[in-house]
């Protein structure tokens, strides 16, 4: 099976729009990154029937949960039976708009060319960017998502924020990178929830238009840019100095356990 299968392939369940598995991507030292245990995705809160089979077939033992409260309480998670649900709120010390609540201004198209208009949607990103990075309550968050996953209970695993693209892109971007592989290619792994993503929010895209609304004023919010995961990446270098600071000194993961993640996703 992953002789057959690029790297970033889309998994086809419906209900799960931007699924995809981090395996297949190179890594150094001739290395790739294993198949079928670490996973991404949006919020789950569609899964059944058919889709729950697909889902429940992956066999993925603990689901990471990095959305806010009301995000959670709104679109509940519906999981397999005896699958850990696991909360971690990486954006709850934040105060202000954060790229997780922009999604509500696509109801009210004044109230969004008020907030994203004229350039502000892509400095309200870069800044929320920054922040993943930084806020006590992201490192607690991230930190325990890679504590686990270094542990083979928590394994296959599922880290989604809502629409898996910024909490989760930042995240599956970390992991890929402490792994080896290179910054274009985990640059690639990101844009892919360009091509996963936007096709499935299109008709709240067209909802957004028909009340009068500017599709391009809500770019930002529905898509991902370079330039949001670059504003990240400099964050990390400019606070930590490598992924692999980062990870000591931000989210508290030694060498020897940054290691034993190495030996466990690659092969």
């Amino acid at each position: 099976m992953s002789e057959t299968r690029e790297p970033g392939a889309s998994i086809d369940i419906p209900a799960v729009p931007n699924l995809r598995d981090l395996g297949g991507w190179p890594a150094r030292g001739g290395k790739r990154v294993r198949w079928g245990l670490l996973y991404r995705s949006t919020e789950l809160n569609q899964l059944q029937g058919e889709g729950m089979t697909a889902f429940e077939a992956l066999g993925i033992r603990a689901v990471y949960d990095l959305r806010t409260e009301v995000e959670r309480r709104a679109q509940p998670d519906r999981l397999p039976a005896g699958t850990q649900h696991v909360v971690l709120d990486v954006m709850k010390d934040l105060t202000g708009a954060a790229p997780a609540h922009l999604f509500e201004l696509m109801q009210h198209p004044q109230e969004a060319e008020e907030t994203l208009g004229n350039g502000k949607g892509l400095a309200l990103f870069e800044a929320g960017y920054r922040q993943v990075v930084t806020l006590p309550s992201a490192l607690a968050g991230y930190g325990r998502l890679f504590r686990d996953l270094a542990h083979g209970q928590h394994r296959p695993a599922l880290f989604h924020c809502t629409t898996g693209k910024d909490r989760t892109g930042w995240a599956a971007a970390v992991a890929l990178l402490l792994l080896g592989v290179s910054e274009k290619h985990v640059m690639e792994e990101y844009l892919l929830t360009n091509k996963e993503l936007l096709p499935a929010e299109q008709p709240a895209i067209e909802r957004f238009v028909a009340l009068g609304g500017d599709a391009e004023v809500i770019r930002p919010v529905i898509g991902v840019s370079p330039q949001y995961l670059q504003t990240a990446l400099d964050e990390m270098h400019e606070k930590f100095g490598t992924v692999g600071g980062y990870f000591a000194d931000g989210l508290g993961i030694g060498s020897a356990e940054q290691e034993r993640l190495r030996e466990t996703f690659l092969e």
